[in-house]
């Protein structure tokens, strides 16, 4: 079958089946997960928040259960269709719009939300993407990452490759058995202190098995 290398692609496709990924039957897997869920819920209460590449909203539900507001993004229709079909506690909207290339007006939020998209961001781009997902945020706002490590996949990385920056890519089969190979890199907790406090004031960084978070403020 053919492989694709465009990961908007991927997950245009992927949306129908993206949210099993938290429910697979491993228990401490599910630990891992319900307590994120329990930390963003507490960072996230009374706050406007803005969760960028949101995906089917599963983060974007969680924030709204003690956000005051709560906007989603993301460049995927097929994933922002997935998301709208939720019930959310508190006012939620979503846009459809690409990370690079922001619609919304500077300083204007209070927690900024990036799930699941450091790993596929390519290394030599990181300084640009801080800058991005920072401009969002108001005098005190804080950032929030989560994302997984190796074995929420698996045993093996299936690397295809690695290129002259460091990036991996390896290969991701959805459920119809068509093939992608996109960009998957995985951080030790060292390698995550080292990258995010070039930019940022780490808060709070938890490194576990199956996923890390970082909670981060602006220097």
């Amino acid at each position: 079958m053919p492989k694709h290398k465009n990961i908007v692609d991927y997950y245009r496709a992927r949306a129908p089946e993206y949210e099993q990924i938290y429910y697979r039957d491993v228990p401490e897997r599910r630990r891992e997960i319900e307590n994120h869920c329990k930390y963003l819920e507490r960072i996230a209460k009374d706050k406007i928040v803005l969760d960028l590449a949101c995906g089917t909203g599963y983060w974007t539900r969680i924030a709204a259960n003690s956000a005051n507001q709560v906007i989603g993004g993301d460049l995927a229709v097929e994933m922002i269709h997935q998301a709208r079909q939720k019930n959310y506690c508190a006012s939620t909207n979503f846009v459809a719009c690409d990370l690079y290339h922001l619609p919304f007006q500077s300083k204007s939020f209070d927690l900024v939300i990036l799930g699941f998209w450091l790993s596929h961001e390519p290394r030599q781009n990181f300084s640009r993407l801080f800058e991005i997902i920072s401009d969002p945020l108001n005098k005190n706002g804080q950032i929030w990452m989560i994302d997984n490590n190796l074995p929420a996949e698996g045993a093996q990385i299936d690397s295809v490759r690695i290129d002259e920056d460091g990036n991996n890519f390896k290969l991701r089969k959805l459920a119809d058995g068509t093939e992608y190979v996109i960009l998957k890199n995985y951080f030790t907790k060292q390698e995550l202190e080292t990258i995010l406090a070039n930019r940022f004031q780490i808060t709070n960084l938890i490194h576990e098995k199956y996923y890390w978070s970082a909670l981060l403020g602006q220097k």
